[in-house]
């Protein structure tokens, strides 16, 4: 067994453990947001018309075949129609785009005042974003509170050079310019 150095006792002196499932949600929650996320707007066509979800839990999977998934929370009223649909879309959001972000929040204005444009599997879409990936249903997890969705790339969309991600971290919206040292 290796001796820790006395500056790493000092630093671990200062740092808190605690089982997730014994403690404050706020604690858990504090800790994921630790770790900074792109934010993400899901699409899909619902049996009542466009849905869409402000998600941070996009990830990709594999290259080959090209899947990607997400994890939309089954307290939400739209997760049935995103379990339900063939076919869903990402939109991967840039810096400037936080009113958008906030449209797909709960409470949001979702599509109201926005021109419907439709992918050609009948996905809703919103231009201008950073990128987009239009999938196809691949499979679908049980998750506990959340549900994974695993989706097939079918194609992808990429704006312009010198788009900033949006960022979402420690429960704030800022951005990321990968151009900074």
């Amino acid at each position: 067994m290796r001796r820790i150095p006395p500056a790493t006792r000092d630093r671990l002196a200062d740092e808190i453990t605690f089982h997730p499932a014994t403690a404050e949600a706020r604690l858990l929650r504090e800790a994921l947001g630790r770790f900074a996320t792109g934010v993400t707007v899901i699409t899909a066509m619902g049996d009542a018309g466009p849905i869409g979800m402000t998600v941070n839990s996009f990830s990709s999977v594999s290259l080959e075949p090209p899947l990607v998934l997400w994890c939309p929370a089954k307290s939400s009223t739209r997760h049935r129609g995103f379990l339900e649909a063939p076919h869903w879309s990402v939109h991967v959001l840039g810096a400037e785009q936080l009113e958008v972000c906030l449209r797909f929040t709960r409470g949001g204005r979702q599509f109201e005042g926005l021109e419907e444009v439709l992918s050609e599997e009948g996905v809703p879409l919103l231009p201008g974003v950073a990128a987009r990936f239009d999938c196809k249903s691949h499979a679908i997890h049980d998750a506990g509170d959340h549900t994974v969705l695993v989706g097939r790339v079918l194609r992808v969309t990429v704006a312009g050079p010198g788009d900033h991600p949006l960022v979402f971290a420690a429960g704030r919206f800022g951005q990321f310019d990968p151009e900074d040292g």
